[in-house]
């Protein structure tokens, strides 16, 4: 009998067990969206990470110095050239009396810069006079050039048809011419061209010399 109620207590001892094991609440698995979600994000920073090593930022350009123009050098302002000053001179002219039989000398100031234009300027005094008495020989005559140099000047003219004169009038115009340019001292001699070339006779009367000397002018 005791036997019978000690199985028994046992079987219902078993029973309460067996089913307080049945009625206990499972655990619930765990959120399968939650777990998603984490391996989801857990994947973008994986893919964040990977990405960061793999694709790196555009390189920037180092920065460049711009060289600085070089430094120009202005030259040092040079002074103009001084101007010479304009000389003045008197000089010894000659001009012919109205019948064309001798030679007049005059005295007369001349201005100039150089040795080139102190001869063009008292060459001009043989082709102007102020008194009506005397007369010039080279008037009508056009100086085309003047030059100087070692002593020599070379003179070329044009003489129109208006200019010729007679045998009298031509020699005293050479003679004049002479005695003008031959008062300076550093003159030797005188060559007269007619529009460039070298002629036998300025006028077609007397011989022209080239080039005329103190020498052969008998002076």
């Amino acid at each position: 009998m005791n036997k019978k109620l000690t199985y028994a207590g046992i079987a219902a001892l078993l029973l309460l067990v067996i089913s307080g094991c049945g009625d206990k609440p499972t655990a619930a698995p765990a959120d399968a969206s939650g777990q998603d979600s984490t391996s989801v994000s857990s994947g973008a920073e994986g893919n964040n990470a990977g990405n960061d090593s793999t694709v790196s930022p555009a390189a920037t350009p180092a920065a460049t110095s711009t060289p600085e123009p070089a430094a120009t050098v202005t030259p040092a302002a040079t002074e103009a050239p001084a101007v010479p000053e304009k000389q003045s001179l008197k000089i010894k002219t000659y001009y012919t009396d109205l019948q064309q039989n001798d030679l007049i000398p005059a005295d007369v100031s001349i201005t100039f810069k150089n040795a080139e234009e102190k001869y063009k300027e008292a060459f001009k005094t043989l082709q102007k006079s102020d008194n009506a008495d005397q007369i010039p020989l080279w008037n009508k005559i056009e100086l085309k050039s003047l030059e100087f140099s070692n002593g020599q000047i070379v003179m070329d003219i044009h003489k129109p048809d208006e200019a010729q004169l007679g045998a009298g009038g031509e020699a005293l115009a050479i003679d004049a011419l002479s005695k003008m340019f031959f008062q300076f001292d550093e003159v030797k001699n005188i060559d007269v061209l007619v529009d460039g070339e070298q002629v036998e006779s300025l006028m077609g009367h007397v011989d022209l010399m080239h080039p005329i000397t103190r020498e052969n002018n008998g002076l």
